[in-house]
């Protein structure tokens, strides 16, 4: 379905910004190629085009092991110190490149500790390369604001580590926290613990549900965990029955707990069926805080300008669409409220007027 005609080229140039993004689901495929021969990991293919592409296609397979398998490559290259300052100094420039303005990073430091740096050497050395890569972006014309979420991983038991580490590194770059990983048979409430020291301490973070599990999903990461954003949510949309909003869609809706949506990704994963029916445009028209975002930008080979475009070609989303999401993810973000007035007034708003 087409409405309207925006142009590509505009799209590229407006500004964006993404609270969804795993740092280890977005590296270069030549990275990938290029530290593997350095630690010996073998891949699918040494060709950075062909990974690419293997990248895609697992990603679209249907076969849960595919897809896992793709992390277990870029994990692999992630181990070190190298690794890990150029990934994540390359994953602010790629931002940058994408008109991103603001961006969240989300990684769980427990995966990267196989070549022996400790967790708090992980977190060290990522704040160290994504430091880096704003200090060039911003050298070359294209500021980005990034902040980062620490992620534990839900079916493992250092959720609690990762949650001291955010309280550890919340004046140093990091502004939030998540859990991740197998969603469905994994409750977050399995992590009272570390979701009520992250309250104790005033450290935000947001919970992935409603995905592969549903509306008890969501209400338990809200209502039982205290979440203040949802990592992707489509399944919201159950409690949604000809317009009429339940208690829990209500809930969310009116007291604007933002919706991390990822269109791409929802396919992939067979939480939505097409770009055109994604929950994301009747949530939108419904009120709810809904935010655009990559989720694994290698695995699910998109872009923020790519996830804009598939909406305004096949939802029929206008510019004025586009801008929503965005001011929506940046009210949205764990970073001080003067930061994010700044951040709409001075840029996301100036940006949209002009393309408008």
């Amino acid at each position: 379905m087409t409405t309207t005609r925006v142009d590509p080229e505009v799209i590229r140039r407006l500004p964006k910004a993404v609270l969804h993004d795993h740092l280890d689901g977005g590296l270069r495929p030549a990275t990938v190629v290029e530290l593997a021969e350095a630690v010996g990991h073998t891949l699918p293919t040494t060709d950075p085009d062909e990974l690419a592409a293997w990248y895609y296609e697992a990603a679209n397979s249907g076969d849960l092991v595919r897809y896992i398998a793709t992390f277990e490559h870029t994990l692999a290259v992630m181990q070190t110190r190298e690794g890990l300052l150029r990934t994540a100094e390359e994953y602010v420039l790629d931002l940058a490149a994408d008109g991103v303005v603001y961006g969240e990073v989300r990684y769980a430091p427990e995966l990267n500790t196989n070549g022996g740096l400790t967790l708090a050497e992980v977190v060290e050395t990522v704040q160290e390369g994504l430091a880096a890569g704003m200090a060039k972006a911003a050298a070359a014309g294209t500021p980005v604001r990034v902040g980062t979420l620490l992620c534990g991983m839900r079916m493992f038991d250092r959720v609690r580590e990762a949650a001291d580490l955010a309280v550890a590194f919340r004046d140093a770059g990091v502004v939030g926290f998540d859990i991740a990983g197998a969603e469905d048979g994994f409750p977050p409430a399995d992590h009272l613990d570390a979701f009520e020291h992250l309250r104790r301490e005033s450290v935000p973070f947001t919970i992935h549900a409603g995905e592969a599990h549903g509306l008890p999903s969501i209400h338990q990461a809200l209502q039982v965990c205290g979440a203040q954003r949802i990592g992707h949510g489509v399944r919201i949309t159950d409690d949604i029955v000809d317009g009429k909003l339940g208690r829990l869609a209500g809930w969310v809706r009116d007291r604007r707990v933002a919706l991390e949506m990822c269109p791409t990704s929802n396919l992939q994963t067979g939480a939505a069926t097409s770009i055109a029916e994604h929950p994301i445009t009747a949530l939108k028209d419904l009120g709810f805080r809904v935010t655009l975002n990559t989720d694994n930008r290698l695995v699910s080979g998109t872009t923020m300008t790519r996830e804009m475009s598939l909406l305004v070609e096949e939802a029929g989303w206008t510019v004025e669409g586009l801008r929503t999401v965005t001011v929506n993810a940046v009210k949205s973000a764990f970073i001080p409220f003067d930061e994010r007035k700044a951040l709409i007034e001075d840029v996301v708003l100036p940006g949209y007027a002009a393309a408008l």
